[in-house]
């Protein structure tokens, strides 16, 4: 009988696609994660800023982006500018900064939506991975690989591995709207 774990090894890594985009979402404070999902046009390429810039953060509500290549300066702030971060870059010719004010009530409710959004595309995977595997398994039980006993306790096991990864979806998505409010 097949085994589950390439079905778990396809949740978790939902879950790290989850916890990567909660990585990026603004929470009040200077994270360099909010930049990776940020492309710059480097010699026509789209480029991550973090492959051509150094990213330090010089206090708490300050990003500071230093380019190794003066000439993409410029992009890097216009691929800031039409990012969805909510924030107006500031160049002095040599280094970008980032200034995070304080989020207001309305970007905070904003923000809590699209983390909500997140949990529930994450949920949806999961238990895509899960149709999957059942479909799987109920063609080797067609093809008389395996029993229906053997389908059925297959079909109890993917639900209860489903289960605890949307569990942990649902703590991770409170714990990111809890991080929101707190601020």
């Amino acid at each position: 009988m097949s085994d589950y774990k390439e079905y778990e090894d396809k949740m978790q890594k939902s879950i790290s696609v989850l916890e990567g985009q909660f990585n990026s979402v603004r929470a009040g404070k200077a994270n360099a994660a909010i930049l990776d999902q940020i492309s710059v046009l480097y010699y026509g390429t789209p480029t991550p800023i973090q492959q051509v810039a150094a990213i330090a953060s010089p206090d708490p509500r300050t990003l500071t982006i230093t380019p190794w290549d003066a000439t993409v300066l410029g992009a890097i702030e216009k691929a800031i500018q039409t990012s969805d971060l909510g924030i107006n870059p500031t160049n002095d010719g040599k280094v970008i900064r980032l200034g995070f004010p304080q989020l207001t009530e309305e970007r905070r409710k904003d923000l809590a939506k699209q983390v909500k959004k997140y949990g529930e595309d994450c949920k949806v995977a999961i238990r895509n991975i899960r149709r999957d595997a059942v479909d799987a398994f109920k063609k080797q039980q067609k093809a008389a690989a395996i029993t229906e006993d053997d389908l059925s306790n297959a079909e109890k096991d993917l639900q209860k591995l489903t289960d605890k990864y949307v569990a942990e979806v649902d703590n991770l998505t409170a714990k990111k709207e809890k991080e929101l409010s707190a601020i």
